[in-house]
């Protein structure tokens, strides 16, 4: 998992937004708090910024270069299926850069 040290690299900010008790949202949770820290270790430099609000629907949205912005929708996703989408928004700012 090399990639998740190279993410501010490829992004200029990361937000995910979710509900703090829908259980759609649950996911997105439990992959905020599994994975923060060691992101942030990872990348201290990089913005990540947590958004919690109530019946929003659980999303995760990257800024690029140029201010290129994507978001993609978590809801329905495992935690593993979410770490794939960060991992798909950091190789697309990657492609972005080439």
């Amino acid at each position: 998992m090399a990639w998740r040290s190279q993410l501010s690299r490829n992004l200029k900010e990361l937000r995910i937004l979710f509900c703090q008790k829908s259980p759609s949202s649950a996911p997105a949770r439990s992959f905020v708090e599994n994975n923060y820290k060691d992101l942030k270790t990872l990348n201290p430099k990089l913005p990540i910024l947590i958004r919690e609000c109530s019946g929003i629907e659980p999303q995760m949205w990257a800024r690029y270069d140029m201010g290129v912005e994507r978001g993609i929708r978590l809801e329905g996703l495992s935690e593993p299926q979410i770490l794939k989408a960060l991992e798909d928004l950091a190789k697309a700012g990657a492609s972005t850069k080439a």
